[in-house]
């Protein structure tokens, strides 16, 4: 048989990483999956969520802005 270096195999690790990142749950499916584990938001979770899509903010800038809403100090 030949072996080539270019022709090695992923690892595991790798490929489900991969399929991770490829998949992203709306707003309502979300909802769904955590109101069957017994999870609500809040009235301001929902009043930040609606403030966060009025605005147009980027999943990076919306997970700062959640930081420095918790953030102790």
């Amino acid at each position: 048989m030949c072996y080539h270096l270019q022709m090695k195999k992923r690892s595991v690790s790798n490929r489900n990483r991969t399929a991770a990142s490829g998949v992203v749950l709306g707003r309502e499916r979300f909802a769904k999956i955590s109101a069957v584990e017994g999870i609500e938001l809040s009235p301001g979770m929902k009043k930040r969520a609606a403030e966060f899509d009025r605005r147009g903010l980027s999943g990076e800038e919306r997970r700062h802005s959640i930081i420095r809403a918790y953030r102790r100090g």
